[in-house]
């Protein structure tokens, strides 16, 4: 069996406030192959995002190990690092973080530009993209001419784009009604099932259902995992 695309070992996040140390994660592990999506859920505050930070190399742990794709990423050199983010993990952040300055295009083009993909190979690998979750007719658009719903689905190409071997998506859905949501959702699930590995943080139990397993996290540790598809609901009901 080929190693785990994320994997996590004893990995904890303790923060310092005042005289008061937080801890946002608690000895989590867990892994995620290829092919797999993996959903996270909890209440507010259960250590998802810390989570998600974490295993896209934003944040570093306090103890304990994470890889990506066979690197462990706690040892690397910020530059190191800085590559392994841009070429190999998609990240979709809650609020979407996409340059004002810049079109629908230049947004999803510009981390394959640093790539050092050459320009107009990044604008069509960036259209095509964008016609992959349904908005190339947005391409020339710039965020603040476009509907919250939009923006996140041109923060959802800007992730996908490229060779994406782990791609983690944090309440990709929030701003995007049921039907928009549900296609958000098939393209995340078919680009697992071309061979990524996925995370999805969500509070919604629809979408956890488009995953093959799901981790409850409460109070930073991992509660209970399970399986889809799982009525979900109910498992929600004895968490909540």
């Amino acid at each position: 069996m080929s190693a785990p695309i994320l994997k996590f070992v004893g990995v904890s996040r303790v923060y310092h406030s005042g005289d008061e140390d937080v801890r946002a994660l608690d000895e989590v592990s867990f892994h995620v192959d290829a092919g797999e999506l993996v959903a996270v859920m909890g209440p507010s505050g259960s250590g998802k995002s810390t989570l998600l930070a974490l295993a896209g190399g934003l944040d570093v742990p306090t103890s304990g190990s994470i890889t990506v794709g066979g690197t462990e990423v706690t040892t690397l050199a910020p530059t190191s690092l800085a590559q392994l983010r841009r070429d190999r993990i998609g990240y979709v952040f809650q609020d979407f973080n996409l340059i004002s300055e810049l079109t629908a295009a230049e947004n999803v083009a510009l981390p394959r530009e640093l790539a050092g993909v050459r320009p107009r190979a990044a604008r069509r690998e960036a259209i095509a993209a964008l016609a992959e979750v349904g908005v190339d007719h947005l391409a020339h658009r710039f965020p603040e001419q476009m509907s919250g719903g939009q923006q996140q689905r041109i923060a959802i190409a800007r992730a996908l784009v490229g060779e994406r071997h782990l791609v983690l998506a944090d309440e990709p859905t929030g701003a995007l009604d049921s039907q928009t949501g549900e296609a958000v959702m098939e393209v995340l699930r078919a680009r697992v099932d071309a061979g990524a590995a996925g995370v999805l943080v969500t509070h919604e139990p629809r979408y956890a259902g488009w995953a093959d397993r799901t981790i409850f996290l409460r109070d930073g540790r991992v509660v209970e995992g399970t399986t889809s598809p799982v009525p979900l609901e109910q498992l929600l009901r004895g968490h909540s």
